[in-house]
This record gives C-alpha cells, sequence and structure tokens, in this order.
C-alpha cells in the first residue's frame, strides 16, 4: 500500500510539471519565513559557499528526480549546509516541454519547494552559474 501511495505522489508531482510555469531566464527563489533576513540576503548574493554540487545537465526528468532526492537526502545525512544544483537553461536542448520551456529547471524548482528540509534556494549569481543554477541552503538535521 506504501509502494502504491509513493507512485501516486510520483504520477502527481509529474502530472504538475506538464504546466511548466518558468522560463530559461527566470530566476527561482523560495525563502521559508522562518529563515533570517540577513541569511536570505547573503544566499542571494552568493555569499554562502556550496559544498558539494550536482549536475543533472543532460539527463531526463526520471532520473534527475531521483538523482536529486538521494543528493538531498545525503547532504542532510552529512551535515551540509548549502549545495548547488545545476540544472541548465534547457536552450538547445532536447529537455524542453511541449512549451519549450525547461524540463529540469522546473523540475528543480517543485521539488525543492516540496521538501522540508530546504530552508530556502535562489538563482546562483552569474560567476556560479546564473539562472542554469541554484544553491540550497539546507536545514540542520535533527538528533
Amino acid at each position: 500500500m506504501a509502494e502504491r501511495d509513493e507512485e501516486a505522489a510520483r504520477d502527481e508531482f509529474r502530472h504538475a510539471l506538464e504546466e511548466l510555469p518558468l522560463e530559461a531566464d527566470d530566476v527561482l527563489s523560495y525563502r521559508q519565513e522562518s529563515l533570517p533576513g540577513r541569511a536570505w540576503q547573503r544566499l542571494k548574493r552568493g555569499e554562502i559557499s556550496a559544498q558539494e554540487e550536482l549536475d543533472l545537465h543532460g539527463l531526463d526528468a526520471r532520473t534527475a528526480e531521483s538523482l536529486l532526492r538521494e543528493f538531498l537526502a545525503d547532504a542532510r545525512e552529512h551535515g551540509l549546509g548549502c549545495v548547488r544544483v545545476i540544472h541548465g537553461k534547457g536552450r538547445g536542448s532536447d529537455d524542453v516541454g511541449s512549451r519549450g520551456a525547461p524540463v529540469l529547471k522546473n523540475l528543480v524548482d517543485r521539488m525543492l519547494r516540496q521538501r522540508s528540509g530546504v530552508l530556502a534556494f535562489h538563482s546562483a549569481p552569474r560567476a556560479q552559474g546564473g539562472t542554469g543554477a541554484v544553491l540550497v541552503l539546507l536545514a540542520r538535521r535533527r538528533s
């Protein structure tokens, strides 16, 4: 029964991806209200160093989804505070939806918003990947 629930949740998540509202140059941005404003500003400016990085370029959505879940779980397990996820902009690739919007960028945005351990995320500064990458601030793992 748990497996069926998990599969139903995945199907619902993938169905939501069909809307694909974000475009290649759109900024990804999310913040939990509990995050102090100073930390949020530092993240947006790229002043918090990413301790690990995941590059999803060229992957299909199903593989990228699985790798991102594992990456975030592993990062939290190892007590990392900030990570970078490179999703690309979706220009000139096969990884665009029926409306021409970048699939991986939209997948990353939706997944990060649903993860309880994600305090905030913001598109990286230009020197760190710009709108083709996102810096993710993670909550500390509870003992």
